[in-house]
């Protein structure tokens, strides 16, 4: 395996940094976030037509660039370094994927080439705080219980036997980008409790009883939406019967899962990175008894620590990135590297650091809130030694009964260790 990054990909990664440089710097994303969308819509159109970005991962014959998920999560370092906004997690790594996985012919032609030139962008809408358990990130039922359950609460979708189609009623709160997306792939629970199963609908804008509000959230470079459904027309992502099936859907959301998961790793690890590197520059200009805090001991072993750590979680993304089944330990790892980065930079910046506008402030609120969102950390590798059965094993044994002894083998076997011997 040749772990090393290809030209096209160093250029992406060279390209990106310099626009994001020049483009993304403290006050120009605060100024961002503040807007109506909650992103720069003039730097996202330059992102989609010089660089493709948000169609990376999309096939050619559907206006993608045709590169694979590592290289879209390459580019999220870069974005991760300087806390970009932009719709691009939302619309490339959760609902590109679904749409391509479950979507009809049809559908893939009339969307796909839309979301992958930058020209439209779409968000995941789940309902209440379970958008990790819905990727399959923290585990969860297997029966897609998260999206209603048959019960009040959640999003509910009935077939609409006047009109055909299906209608949904219900609420999504935590909706990433839900307040400026021009299409909702909503996640409702339908069939009751005899056909109990998740599906996928797809709600355009404006579409007639369609409410969304923006929220106040701890990371403002991470906008959500509070999506209310009343009685809303939609429609069924895939074919009734094929991609309409329940367990095709929360497979395919699983799927989607591991692939965002190693996307999130790699955005953590550039965020850890770059408040890394702005510590160590800082503590390099402030002086104090006469000498730059950095050259005091303990600085250095605090700021070390971190770069191991830092270094250890973009081994892991990288992997990942490859492989994806590793996103969930990957992720874990990041959001871990991010959060001890984040924390050292508003100890190490003293006093100034602690006041609430500081730009280190931003990166501790995104390690805060994708933990919330993604996590939390025990959880994520919890999920992930139960997927691999890394303590199945020694359960099993624990519960098994002892083996019987014949009476032989009891007067053959030697005394334990810790027994004295009488000679």
């Amino acid at each position: 395996m040749d772990a090393a990054f290809t030209a096209e990909q160093d250029e992406i990664r060279r390209t990106l940094r310099e626009i994001l440089g020049r483009r993304c710097g403290p006050d120009e994303v605060k100024a961002a976030v503040r807007t109506a969308g909650g992103y720069d819509r003039e730097l996202w159109q330059q992102l989609s037509r010089q660089l493709g970005l948000p169609g990376i991962a999309v096939a050619e014959d559907y206006g993608g660039v045709g590169c694979g998920p590592a290289d879209l999560a390459l580019a999220c370092e870069e974005t991760g370094r300087v806390l970009l906004p932009s719709p691009l997690l939302a619309t490339a790594a959760l609902c590109v994927p679904l749409i391509t996985a479950l979507g009809t012919g049809a559908q893939r032609s009339a969307l796909l080439p839309s979301l992958s030139s930058g020209g439209m962008t779409a968000a995941l809408a789940v309902p209440g705080p379970a958008l990790a358990t819905a990727l399959a990130l923290t585990g969860g039922d297997a029966v897609g219980q998260w999206s209603g359950g048959g019960r009040a609460g959640g999003v509910q979708a009935r077939a609409d036997e006047a009109g055909g189609g299906w209608r949904l009623y219900g609420e999504a709160a935590q909706v990433l980008d839900g307040h400026s997306a021009e299409l909702l792939l909503v996640a409702a629970h339908a069939g009751g409790f005899a056909r109990s199963r998740t599906l996928l609908f797809l709600v355009r804008e404006g579409a007639p009883g369609l409410v969304r509000s923006r929220q106040a959230v701890l990371d403002e470079t991470r906008p959500q939406a509070r999506v209310q459904l009343r009685d809303v027309p939609a429609e069924l992502l895939g074919e009734q019967g094929a991609g309409g099936e329940g367990a095709d859907v929360l497979t395919a959301l699983a799927a989607t899962g591991r692939t965002a998961s190693a996307v999130l790793a790699a955005e953590a690890v550039g965020a850890a990175g770059e408040a890394l590197a702005r510590t160590v520059e800082y503590v390099r200009r402030r002086e104090q008894f006469g000498r730059a805090i950095g050259s005091f001991q303990a600085v250095k072993h605090r700021l070390a620590d971190v770069y191991v750590q830092v270094q250890a979680a973009r081994s892991a993304a990288y992997y990942a990135a490859w492989d994806p089944d590793q996103g969930g330990l990957a992720l874990a790892q990041a959001l871990e590297a991010l959060r001890t980065a984040a924390g050292e930079a508003i100890q190490l910046h003293g006093g100034i650091g602690f006041t609430w506008e500081h730009d280190a402030h931003l990166y501790f609120k995104r390690a805060a809130s994708d933990e919330l969102l993604f996590g939390p950390v025990h959880r994520l590798r919890a999920h992930a030694a139960d997927r691999a059965g890394l303590f199945a094993p020694a359960a099993a044994a624990a519960a098994a009964p002892p083996a019987p002894v014949s009476p032989a083998a009891a007067v053959a076997a030697p005394p334990p260790a810790h027994e004295k011997v009488a000679v």
